[in-house]
């Protein structure tokens, strides 16, 4: 069975406003469940690639941050 996780999280959330799409990033964040990391992991490429450079670079340094 080939099963697209990029298309099933898009597909799930394509039609969900703002406020369904921060609560299901909020949820995950606190459930700190391994499950959702793929589901984040789609959101952080959709940003990633709709970013300019110096939004990447912003990102970084989040990043960075976060790690620190």
């Amino acid at each position: 069975m080939d099963i697209s996780i990029r298309g099933y999280i898009k597909d799930n959330f394509k039609n969900s406003n703002d406020e369904e799409i921060k609560d299901s990033i909020e949820s995950s964040l606190k459930e700190k469940a391994e499950e959702t990391l793929p589901g984040m992991g789609v959101f952080f490429e959709l940003v990633w690639q709709n970013s300019s450079e110096a939004e990447r670079n912003n990102i970084i340094t989040y990043i960075k941050k976060g790690l620190n």
